[in-house]
């Protein structure tokens, strides 16, 4: 589409009239968006033709059409970011990280975001997922809105090719998502390559770096990130030694702080 509100909200849509017209892998991009929406209705924006933009319709069962099991749901977002680290690096030339739950960070700075929404159970049937991505391809640092974001032209790739980039994201994503459906949605078994979900998405911090957790609802957790559940739920262990499931929230780095009354004391800041 030339210009539209929302990738996933038209998808959201679509599904739910005419659901057989949208099976497992259908694809809406889109050269604008108008009223983009990230996690936590976080609005989004960027100028037409600059941004790759991209919602997929997914559906997922294993080789014998069995579906999924909908705690293994999470998941697929963080797939979704493990496939956009691949095209970046093959086709880009860049190197990036991942941040949970969703984003996709280069240098620190985020250049591409992920949102999952379930779809609507029409005549019985197991609800779709409506995936959406967002990458930054040409914004300028003007146009970007904040210094925390970054695009794949500010970091010197290979190409702003966005069609390229489109289509190495889609394949690199599509190989993974048949892989870890095959596996009945086991985080643990291999996929393509031999790569697993749990490896893919071990924390790329220093084990020594204290993280905060902003939580719904303004709380906050602090402490060390150790690791993903077969959930994909992030494990915090707090200054307590008290470890904490966290399954939705925002991750903050903070900087490690030593107390002038312990000078040989690590702290929380």
């Amino acid at each position: 589409m030339d210009s539209t509100g929302s990738t996933n909200a038209d998808l959201l849509r679509s599904v739910m009239v005419e659901p057989a017209a949208w099976p497992d892998l259908a694809v809406l991009t889109a050269e604008y968006q108008t009223a983009a929406r990230g996690r936590l209705d976080r609005r989004w924006e960027a100028p037409p033709l600059s941004s790759v933009s991209v919602s997929v319709v997914l559906r997922p069962v294993n080789a014998d059409g069995r579906p999924l099991p909908t705690q293994s749901y999470s998941w697929l977002s963080l797939i979704a970011a493990l496939a956009m680290r691949e095209t970046l690096l093959e086709t880009a030339g860049i190197a990036a990280e991942l941040k949970w739950p969703n984003d996709v960070l280069v240098r620190g700075r985020k250049i591409a975001g992920i949102l999952a929404q379930l779809g609507p159970m029409v005549d019985g049937n197991v609800p779709p997922i409506i995936l959406g991505t967002g990458l930054n391809v040409t914004l300028r640092e003007s146009e970007l809105g904040v210094p925390t974001a970054t695009s794949v032209a500010i970091e010197g790739a290979t190409t702003t090719d966005r069609t390229a980039l489109l289509k190495s994201y889609l394949s690199h994503f599509a190989v993974l998502y048949r892989s870890f459906c095959n596996a009945d949605g086991d985080p643990t078994a291999g996929m393509a390559g031999g790569l697993r979900c749990t490896k893919g998405w071990r924390p790329s911090w220093s084990p020594w770096e204290s993280r905060c957790a902003r939580l719904p609802g303004d709380h906050e957790i602090i402490g060390h990130a150790s690791r993903l559940d077969d959930y994909g739920s992030l494990l915090v262990v707090d200054r307590d030694s008290h470890e904490h499931v966290v399954t939705a929230g925002d991750v903050v780095h903070l900087r490690p702080w030593t107390s002038p009354d312990a000078p040989n004391q690590g702290g929380y800041a």
